[in-house]
């Protein structure tokens, strides 16, 4: 499950990455992405994320759990033992990747639909040019024509300018989000670390006791 995990993660990462970099790959990821949201797709998306979530909130409460049984087990002052050292930390392992695996696929999702909205900014930006080189030109239409092309254009420019301010707050919020992610990322491979070194003292301990038996 926790290799699952990691590959998921790598996969997300990677997606991010080619979000960032215009490239010839990024045109490929958003049509794929694009074509995954169209029609039942995103309900089994959805379901899916909520499944991870539900399984997420479940190994907090296999942790909570744990250090709640020791605690009555040893009157409310005890320490885990390593067995449930190993189990408490696999858990909150397995927790932290699901929620970073989630963060993740929020992001993608945030970052698809901030690029599709500058393309479509672009086309505006096209179209107003477009518009104004009417214009300048003398069209020899109506007189009301050109005033509904002015108004078209202002409309089309104060959209412009409330795109630019969303965009540069959803720039703020992606960068605050990496670096969440980041943080996230040394958390989980300290969890990692901490779970091998559980594992082999739990080890150390079984061996012990082997031979004590023995003895």
């Amino acid at each position: 499950m926790i290799e699952i995990l990691f590959s998921l993660i790598f996969i997300e990462m990677a997606l991010i990455v080619i979000f960032v970099f215009k490239t010839p790959l990024r045109k490929l990821v958003i049509m794929g992405l694009d074509r995954v949201k169209r029609g039942q797709a995103p309900i089994v998306v959805k379901a899916v994320g909520s499944t991870i979530f539900i399984v997420m909130m479940s190994n907090v409460y296999s942790v909570m759990q744990i250090r709640n049984r020791r605690s009555r087990e040893d009157g409310g002052d005890g320490d885990l033992t390593p067995t449930d050292q190993v189990l408490a930390a696999r858990h909150l392992l397995q927790a932290s990747l699901m929620g970073f695996s989630l963060f993740l696929a929020l992001m993608i999702d945030r970052l698809h639909h901030y690029i599709r909205e500058l393309r479509i900014r672009r086309k505006n930006m096209e179209a107003i040019k477009t518009q104004n080189r009417i214009i300048e030109n003398g069209n020899n239409g109506s007189q009301d024509e050109v005033k509904a092309l002015e108004s078209e254009v202002t409309s089309l420019k104060e959209k412009i300018t409330h795109l630019e301010s969303e965009l540069e707050e959803k720039t703020k919020e992606a960068s605050e989000a990496d670096a969440n992610a980041t943080a996230l990322k040394k958390q989980s491979e300290g969890f990692l670390l901490e779970y091998d070194r559980l594992l082999e003292d739990n080890q150390n301990l079984r061996a012990q006791l082997h031979s004590s038996d023995r003895r």
